[in-house]
């Protein structure tokens, strides 16, 4: 499958009040491998960017006066997007600008992102894998060690970059190794090789067991007394324990 990570970055928001893209990021995935193609653009958006949204991306009126229109590049971003699968943090604001700015062309096809791409938002994977936890992707990058340290503030081809490393951290990671009869995509490949086995050497120190201690044995044993009165029904370790798990 051929992925696009995208990120954009506006002069406000909503876009319901007419604010507008002024940047455009995004690089390609083939097969959960980076390509090294990205698409990188920055926009005039013929309207002031809110000084709070300078704060944020440090992007100014200034440095976009001499910038190309969202018109003279939307052929070549359509074609850069069409047909894949996009990867956006919190998708359905960058969605809805990027519908907007097709929409603003008059070109109807193009303003529902959804008539040429799928569309992948990892804000809600991550909400499903971590609820009740910070989910911005400073807090992801933090969770799966993806090194931000170049984000001092946000930019749309630098976020697409590390929110790539962080999707594929939470998705399983890279695939980098070939199995024997499999390529990268699982498909068969009829002679494929490992690229690498590490085997442990024989003499290594045998690995160190610790038991548990009466005391935390009688604290586990407590706790699953409190676990089986509230769900109503003896836990999956007591029943995985007593054989008794269907």
């Amino acid at each position: 499958m051929r992925s696009v990570v995208l990120d954009t970055e506006t002069t406000g928001m909503p876009v319901t009040e007419g604010h507008r893209i002024i940047e455009i990021g995004c690089v390609e995935l083939m097969g959960r491998r980076l390509t090294g193609r990205h698409f990188h653009v920055y926009l005039q958006p013929d309207r002031e960017v809110d000084e709070g949204a300078v704060a944020v991306h440090g992007i100014t009126n200034e440095f976009l006066a001499d910038k190309p229109r969202f018109k003279d590049i939307a052929d070549e971003f359509f074609e850069f997007i069409n047909g894949a699968q996009l990867i956006i943090h919190n998708a359905a604001f960058d969605v809805g600008f990027i519908n907007n700015e097709f929409a603003l062309l008059g070109q109807a096809e193009r303003a529902d992102v959804n008539n040429y791409c799928t569309v992948l938002d990892t804000l809600l994977l991550a909400r499903e894998r971590h609820p009740g936890q910070r989910n911005n992707l400073d807090a992801l990058c933090k969770r799966y060690g993806v090194d931000n340290s170049g984000r001092d503030l946000h930019g749309a081809l630098l976020d697409a970059e590390i929110l790539a490393d962080v999707y594929l951290a939470m998705t399983g990671g890279q695939t980098t190794l070939s199995l024997a009869g499999s390529g990268a995509d699982g498909s068969a490949t009829g002679g494929g090789q490992v690229s690498e086995i590490r085997r442990l050497p024989a003499d290594r120190p045998r690995t160190r067991v610790i038991q548990a201690t009466a005391e935390e044995l009688e604290a586990h044993a407590m706790r699953l007394a409190v676990i089986e009165k509230s769900a109503g029904g003896p836990p999956l370790w007591v029943q995985l324990e007593s054989g008794t798990h269907q």
